[in-house]
């Protein structure tokens, strides 16, 4: 079995400063991030996205969606922490939505 290595604070301080709105969650070893769509269908396509992306890594994110809106918290539940597998997880996810804020 593959060894998850978790990153440590200074790890995932350096790989957050390259991703595009991703904060630390507080009292927590994860990372987070909040978007807003033009509208329920533009939220629900990003997500499939993501979705798809998270099966074939077999790594599945935390979200939360209400119309317009997603929440997305990444940890990697096996280390107990963030991972390399968030981090490339996220970067897919930034490049999916694009501009959304």
């Amino acid at each position: 079995m593959l060894m998850i290595l978790k990153l440590d604070s200074e790890e995932r301080s350096a790989q957050l400063s390259q991703l595009h709105g991703w904060v630390a969650v507080a009292g927590r070893d994860a990372i987070q991030r909040h978007f807003e769509f033009g509208d329920f269908n533009e939220a629900f396509g990003f997500m499939t996205r993501v979705a798809i992306k998270a099966q074939e890594m077999d790594h599945h994110p935390e979200w939360f969606n209400v119309y317009n809106k997603v929440e997305i918290t990444l940890s990697t539940h096996e280390a107990a922490g963030v991972t390399e597998r968030d981090i490339s997880l996220a970067r897919f996810i930034d490049q999916v939505a694009g501009n959304a804020p």
